[in-house]
């Protein structure tokens, strides 16, 4: 597959595309990340997946010279008790989230579009993952030191607070990075190369 595109800024999601060895480019998208109220957690991470994509994709049809490209775009999502638990505002905003998440399983969702232009796949995967009761002092060691203030729900699986913090997870590891990275190259080699 010629042309791939990931248009994310994550330094996760490029890093699990290096993972999988795809030669791809990065164009971050400026899309809308809002979303009505009335909407499940589900479609939420879709709708703001698909406006990336859109964004992304509309950029690349205004360049002539550019033909055979496929557009992924991507948006996770933290879920406690059906409540969407976004990107922390500051320090104290991060301590807060990460106690109400201590002790407790919650759901991290991350939704996919692939977009060519003969074809759109789009899904989401959903990853359980529950912590060990953190103490103030943990929470406040990992805040300080790591500045989790670019990432839903004030952590990152792949960091100190997943190693020390993390008790369990059902289902996809890297999909709590932010990428479900065996179906999205699943995808490509299925139904995105001829």
């Amino acid at each position: 597959m010629k042309n791939i595109i990931l248009a994310s800024g994550s330094p996760r999601r490029k890093m699990l595309m290096e993972w999988a060895e795809l030669n791809f480019e990065i164009i971050v998208s400026d899309a809308d990340e809002s979303f009505p109220n009335d909407i499940s957690p589900k479609d939420v991470a879709l709708l703001i997946a698909k406006n990336k994509n859109i964004a992304v994709f509309e950029k690349l049809q205004s360049i002539p010279t550019t033909n055979n490209f496929l557009v992924i775009s991507a948006d996770t999502i933290v879920v406690l008790n059906g409540e969407i638990i976004g990107k922390p505002a500051n320090r104290e905003h991060a301590i807060d989230i990460l106690q109400k998440l201590s002790g407790q399983k919650h759901e991290v969702i991350t939704a996919v579009v692939m977009k060519n232009n003969l074809k759109e796949i789009a899904f989401a995967d959903a990853t359980q993952v529950t912590f060990h009761d953190l103490t103030l002092e943990q929470i406040i060691f990992y805040v300080d030191n790591y500045k989790p203030y670019d990432k839903a729900g004030a952590y990152a699986i792949q960091e100190w607070i997943g190693v020390v913090g993390i008790k369990s997870i059902e289902g996809d590891f890297y999909n709590v990075m932010g990428l479900p990275i065996s179906r999205v190259v699943s995808f490509i080699n299925s139904s995105f190369i001829d």
